[in-house]
């Protein structure tokens, strides 16, 4: 069975989650929200809480072929929505890379800011350290990492505030 997450609500929107996927919610005062995962393959989102309360209702959801992520970094999650990322209402910015074994990707991490890589699939090294698939690391005080595949892997980046 492949991962997908059912999406609805209480505005009459409703949707199928596929891997590749990325979704905004913005659920807002009075807002119900069910999701239902039918899939064993275990958990398939991840939570980013938004900057201040009280935002208007508002839903997006874009797909993010393989391809835009294989050996490099995909913006898929911004606060301006570049790139033709998913708009979220946090200063962070979410990432994410397909790389096959010794396939290498670089992000610059600018002053003050911080980083969480999670490894989805494989394995990697970053800046050097092995990671396994479901392994995250918090990163601070660094300005370059350097994630290098050392299986077929998937990882989703972080950059903090």
């Amino acid at each position: 069975m492949h991962v997908k997450l059912e999406h609805k609500d209480s505005l009459g929107t409703g949707s199928v989650i596929l891997p590749g996927d990325g979704q905004r919610m913005t659920a807002g005062k009075g807002i119900r929200h069910s999701e239902y995962n039918p899939s064993d393959e275990g958990p398939v989102q991840i939570w980013i809480l938004p900057e201040k309360n009280g935002l208007e209702p508002s839903y997006e959801q874009k797909s993010f072929p393989e391809v835009e992520k294989h050996g490099k970094l995909r913006l898929i999650a911004s606060r301006e929505g570049a790139n033709g990322s998913v708009r979220i209402n946090q200063d962070a910015k979410l990432y994410v890379s397909v790389l096959s074994p010794e396939q290498e990707v670089a992000h610059r991490l600018e002053k003050g800011r911080h980083a969480w890589l999670q490894v989805a699939k494989g394995a990697v090294e970053l800046n050097g350290k092995a990671l396994d698939q479901g392994d995250g690391a918090a990163i601070g005080d660094e300005d370059r990492l350097t994630i290098k595949g050392t299986k077929d892997s998937e990882v989703l980046l972080f950059d903090l505030a």
